[in-house]
């Protein structure tokens, strides 16, 4: 079981893309906690390859007691970006905790990314995260305390041949973590990535065919990894490039059989 040391109930969080997915279970799950939640993304109607939206989630959060607004947002403008955090200033004081999971795919070598689908997965991962990261910081300076999550790998470079264009804007993420970290530890904000150990059941990895069920976890591991930083003091965890087993791991958890998305299968681990 996670330890808490720092209290939830009653701090705000921003999650990018959470009309669905991880980010949606994330959502849920700090609801649950007592955390008041600005659900952002650019889903106001779900679709049969994309369903859910910004207001089913909301709605959720709402009819098991929580706390929550939905709010409109297209990672690459800024101005939606800026309006998000205004939108969650203006309903609930502040912000506490960024979770920038908003993300854009593309595994593919370099030939085969057209200038268009760079620019998207530059813009959609590290841009937006750096914008968010932007206009959060000057109340989580304020405050003395908060968390930031970039959702990203650790650095490795011996696996970017194939994914050259997303790798570089999910580094990125992780560079933005590392560097940001010493930037605002004197103000007690965290900045971390999170990664996970195993490819993760999405709307992504249904829809680019990556693997099938006997090779996913549950987006539940992630959030429970969300849980184990941010329910620590800020001071704990900062610029570390954290991996959701191996994080969970450390909070004394060993039975990851019921993250699995087919029972009695181990998901592999993924090169990254």
């Amino acid at each position: 079981m996670i330890k808490e040391e720092e209290k939830l109930e009653g701090k705000v969080a921003i999650i990018t893309g959470a009309s669905r997915g991880i980010g949606k279970k994330i959502a849920l799950d700090l609801a649950k906690k007592g955390v008041k939640v600005c659900i952002a993304a650019k889903s106001e109607k779900g679709t049969e390859k994309l369903p859910g939206s910004i207001y089913d989630t909301a709605e959720e959060i709402k009819k098991m007691g929580g706390q929550a607004i939905a709010v409109k947002t297209d990672v690459r403008s800024e101005e939606d970006i800026k309006n998000m955090v205004e939108k969650t200033v203006q309903e609930f004081g502040t912000v506490h905790i960024l979770i920038n999971n908003a993300g854009a795919l593309w595994w593919q070598p370099v030939i085969e990314t057209p200038p268009k689908r760079f620019d998207l997965v530059m813009q959609v991962n590290v841009r937006a995260s750096f914008i968010a990261c932007y206009y959060v910081l000057p109340y989580m300076i304020k405050q003395k305390w908060g968390h930031i999550i970039n959702m990203s790998p650790p650095i490795n470079l011996s696996v970017l041949p194939g994914k050259v264009g997303y790798l570089i804007s999910k580094f990125g993420m992780t560079m933005l973590s590392m560097g940001l970290a010493e930037e605002v530890r004197e103000h007690n904000i965290a900045v971390n990535s999170l990664w996970p150990a195993t490819a993760i059941e999405s709307q992504a990895t249904i829809n680019f065919q990556l693997g099938d069920p006997s090779m996913w976890r549950k987006p539940d591991i992630l959030s429970d990894a969300v849980i184990a930083i941010i329910s620590k003091k800020p001071s704990r965890r900062t610029g570390m490039a954290l991996i959701d087993e191996d994080l969970l791991r450390e909070e004394g958890i060993t039975d990851f059989s019921h993250y699995a998305c087919v029972p009695g299968t181990n998901p592999p681990r993924i090169p990254f």
